[in-house]
């Protein structure tokens, strides 16, 4: 991945925001962001599927629900980069990290 593509990837607040998310807690289901994000279910899908159309993200269904997590075949220099946006910003997701169970993410989903 060229770091003009992983830019133009994140340049969107609610793409930041579920990856900067998903790298604080590990994994998230589609509703564990929706919760977090206060967004509807379409948007945030659009926005996880480009996500995984980057590269940046992996999908894996599990009975009704899609979770997400960083992509394992991620650029390292692109790994570090995220987890060093979230670990100096943290406020940046504070807000949305509360509306998450964190004792139980995926609650949500039912």
């Amino acid at each position: 991945m060229k770091p003009l593509s992983l830019f133009k990837c994140l340049s969107d607040d609610t793409r930041l925001k579920s990856v900067l998310i998903i790298d604080e807690v590990g994994e998230v289901c589609v509703c564990d962001l929706m919760q977090a994000l206060e967004l509807e279910q379409p948007k945030v899908s659009r926005h996880l599927a480009e996500l995984r159309k980057c590269n940046i993200l992996l999908d894996e269904r599990r009975g009704k629900w899609v979770y997400y997590q960083l992509h394992p075949e991620l650029a390292d220099w692109a790994k570090q980069l995220i987890s060093q946006t979230r670990k100096h910003n943290l406020a940046y997701i504070k807000e949305a990290l509360s509306k998450l169970s964190l004792d139980n993410v995926s609650s949500a989903c039912g």
